[in-house]
C-alpha cells in the first residue's frame, strides 16, 4: 500500500507540473501575440498616417455595415482641428474616386495585405457607389449596391478595417442606419 500511494503521489506531481508547464507556455503565446498585435496595429497606423495626410492619434475612424453596402467614416477628435478634418475630408474625397475606378491601393499600402472582399469589389466596380460626403468634424464615404455578391465583399472588406483598425464597431449589418 505504500508503495502505491508513493507512485500515486509521483503520479499526481508530474501530472500537475506538466499543467503548469502547459500553462506557462500557453500564456508566453498569448503574449507573443499580443505584442505581434501591438506592433501590427502600430505598423497600419503609421502607414496610415503616412498614405491619408493625418493623425490617427488626432481622428477617429468608423465603419458601418448596413444592408445594403456600409460606410467609412472619419472625423477629427477636436472641434478646433481643422486641419486634420479638411485633410480627413481631402483623403475620402480621394478615396471615393480611388474605389470608384477599382484602385484599392490605399488600404492595401496601409494594411500591408489585400483586405478580404477587395477582388470582389474591383469586379463589381460598375455596380458599387461611392459617395463622398462631409460631416462634422470629417467626412464619409458611403458604399452601396444592389449585387448581392458586391454587399458580402464589401462587409467583408469593412469587417476586416474594424478589426485591423481596432475600432470596436459592430460587425453585425445594422438595417437602415443611413
Amino acid at each position: 500500500m505504500r508503495i502505491t500511494l508513493k507512485w500515486v503521489t509521483f503520479l499526481t506531481i508530474i501530472m500537475m507540473m506538466s499543467q503548469i508547464a502547459s500553462a506557462q507556455s500557453q500564456l508566453r503565446q498569448q503574449h507573443d501575440h499580443s505584442q505581434g498585435e501591438k506592433k501590427r496595429h502600430a505598423q497600419v497606423n503609421e502607414r496610415g498616417d503616412q498614405t491619408m495626410g493625418f493623425s490617427h492619434a488626432k481622428s477617429t475612424h468608423h465603419f458601418r455595415l448596413d444592408d445594403d453596402g456600409g460606410a467609412i467614416e472619419v472625423t477629427a477628435n477636436s472641434d478646433d482641428d481643422a486641419a486634420s478634418r479638411d485633410q480627413i475630408r481631402r483623403h475620402l474625397k480621394h478615396i471615393a474616386e480611388m474605389f470608384s475606378e477599382g484602385d484599392f491601393s490605399a488600404p492595401m499600402f496601409i494594411h500591408g495585405q489585400t483586405p478580404p472582399g477587395v477582388e470582389t469589389m474591383k469586379r463589381s466596380k460598375a455596380d458599387i457607389k461611392y459617395q463622398y460626403e462631409e460631416i462634422d468634424r470629417g467626412a464619409k464615404v458611403r458604399i452601396t449596391t444592389s449585387n448581392v455578391e458586391a454587399v458580402k465583399a464589401i462587409h467583408e472588406f469593412l469587417r476586416f478595417q474594424i478589426q485591423d483598425h481596432q475600432t470596436g464597431d459592430p460587425i453585425e449589418v445594422v438595417k437602415g442606419q443611413f
